[in-house]
């Protein structure tokens, strides 16, 4: 790996040396889920999803203040044409979101989840991946560490999304330089990107990785070079939950390919968080076999918004639950297995 300068040497650093997860605590939760009133693994994934919130909570299987973060960017590489829907609907959904139109806000009511926006320069878009690099090393690296403040305030599990008219071009184009293959495997429709709208889609990520081939064996270069803000700051959010002991639940294929980046740094970068949605969009599934991780649920969803991820937060809160709220053979007066 080449070290580029100063801006990105912390975030080396950090991702050198990340915490691995509590064992007195998931022993202590494997314990109490032994004694719960059911067969042995009668709960199935719910019982695994109990043990990975214990493991990186470092506490009992709990969700109290669950929260959806949405990062929103916009991308220079649209000037292509190579969407239906102008940049400007990036801001004209963050207003949405805020007045509680969107999606989004209606899972996060039916699920009690908090949720928080983020606009990342919206009226600067980053520069045309094409032809030049999205960021400076400088602005990438800031823009990561304001991504970690999303978790100022506390929250127990984080689900993280996104929102940025030309974003998933950027995904596709993160996925295509980590793992290789074609653009055509990795590129998709989108918001509906179909017809010359998808061929110059594919053309945009096959022109851009070409001529960023030879600085892409980095992965913060990659992602400064080809990403965008809400890519970084999502990257940043991931790695700001490892260190302090947050459960993650990942959305989409823009989110998958932020959380990409890091696990292309260090292979355990992903051990705290899980997938909550398998999207529509072509790639996605590619992509999250590639992270090694099963999703949590197949709805043929593609909005993006954080919404896959937060329709899985109620699984997972419902796994947490079962594991607190459940009486054991002893309490409940019930025989257990001999």
């Amino acid at each position: 790996m080449s070290v580029s300068g100063l801006p990105f040497d912390d975030f080396r650093a950090l991702l050198k040396d990340l915490p691995g997860p509590d064992a007195h605590a998931l022993v202590a939760a494997r314990e109490r889920d032994a004694q719960l009133t059911k067969p042995p693994g009668a709960l199935g994934r719910l019982e695994e999803i109990a043990m990975w919130l214990a493991a990186w909570s470092g506490r009992p299987p709990a969700v109290n203040r669950p929260l959806v973060a949405i990062f929103a960017g916009n991308h220079g590489v649209t000037r292509h044409n190579i969407t239906p829907f102008p940049p400007a609907v990036t801001q004209q959904m963050v207003e949405n979101f805020a007045a509680g139109g969107a999606a989004i806000n209606q899972i996060c009511v039916t699920h009690d989840l908090g949720l928080k926006i983020f606009d990342l320069a919206l009226d600067y878009p980053t520069g045309d991946i094409t032809c030049e690099a999205a960021l400076s090393e400088r602005d990438c690296a800031a823009t990561m560490a304001f991504g970690m403040e999303a978790v100022a305030g506390g929250t127990d599990l984080l689900c993280i999304g996104e929102m940025g008219i030309g974003n998933t071009t950027i995904a596709a184009a993160i996925n295509y330089a980590l793992y290789g293959g074609t653009a055509e495997e990795w590129v998709g429709p989108g918001t509906g990107s179909h017809g010359e709208l998808l061929q110059r889609k594919i053309a945009a990520v096959e022109t851009a990785v070409a001529f960023h081939k030879d600085h892409l064996s980095d992965p913060l270069e990659v992602l400064r070079r080809l990403g965008g803000r809400e890519i970084a700051a999502m990257a940043g959010a991931i790695l700001a939950a490892r260190m302090q002991k947050i459960p993650v639940l990942l959305d989409g294929y823009v989110t998958t390919a932020a959380a990409a980046i890091l696990k292309a740094a260090n292979p355990a970068a992903l051990d705290h968080c899980l997938i909550g949605h398998v999207s529509a969009e072509p790639g996605h599934l590619k992509a999250i076999e590639k992270l090694g991780k099963t999703p949590l649920l197949a709805l043929g969803m593609r909005l993006g918004e954080g919404t896959g991820a937060a329709l899985a937060a109620g699984i997972v809160k419902a796994a947490a639950a079962c594991h607190s709220g459940m009486a054991t053979f002893a309490a409940a007066g019930v025989s257990n297995k001999q």
